[in-house]
């Protein structure tokens, strides 16, 4: 029995007692910012923990061969790699159009923007340090990444609402300004 990943109300009821496939697919860089071909999940399904493996069921197994190759049979074809609902394996939980590592043999969320670069967490990171969101008298507003501009910025539209205050974040001073 398998449930795709559009049934995730469903999925959160199960995931305990189902394991979790992303099929890959190899495509040029779907970000753009490069002309790399790279693995990128197109979905991701889930199947009975009970599924036999040669060491026994699928349950005691993670990312085990025969799973991939159960899914392969069921699906008729394609490449399958196990996931981790928890995240306790293969870095972080498949999602569609995350890409799949097979040198680390981990999936990572697709690049946000050309400027970011992954760190040793396989985490992507801007080139200036996330900032605190801006915190008005009775709000908060999170930044946005201007990726033309290689800064954080906010659009407070808190003061008047028809038009907004454009608010940057200052690293050297940890401030915004306006």
């Amino acid at each position: 029995m398998w449930y795709t990943h559009l049934m995730q109300p469903a999925v959160l009821l199960f995931h305990n007692i189902m394991a979790h496939f992303a099929e890959i697919e190899q495509k040029t860089d779907p970000t753009g910012f490069t002309t790399d071909t790279q693995w990128v999940v197109k979905r991701v399904i889930v199947v009975d923990n009970g599924i036999s493996t040669s060491n026994g069921p699928l349950v005691d197994n993670d990312m085990h061969v025969d799973g991939e190759t159960w899914c392969k049979t069921f699906f008729n074809g394609g490449e399958w790699k196990q996931t981790s609902y928890h995240s306790n394996f293969r870095n972080i939980y498949a999602g569609i159009g995350y890409v799949y590592d097979f040198e680390k043999d981990i999936f990572i969320q697709k690049q946000p923007f050309a400027s970011w670069t992954l760190d040793a967490d396989n985490r992507w990171q801007p080139p200036v340090a996330t900032p605190p969101d801006f915190v008005g008298d009775n709000y908060q507003i999170a930044a946005e990444w201007d990726e033309d501009n290689q800064r954080w910025i906010i659009e407070d539209y808190e003061v008047n609402p028809d038009s907004f205050i454009l608010r940057i974040w200052d690293p050297a001073t940890s401030s915004w300004t306006t």
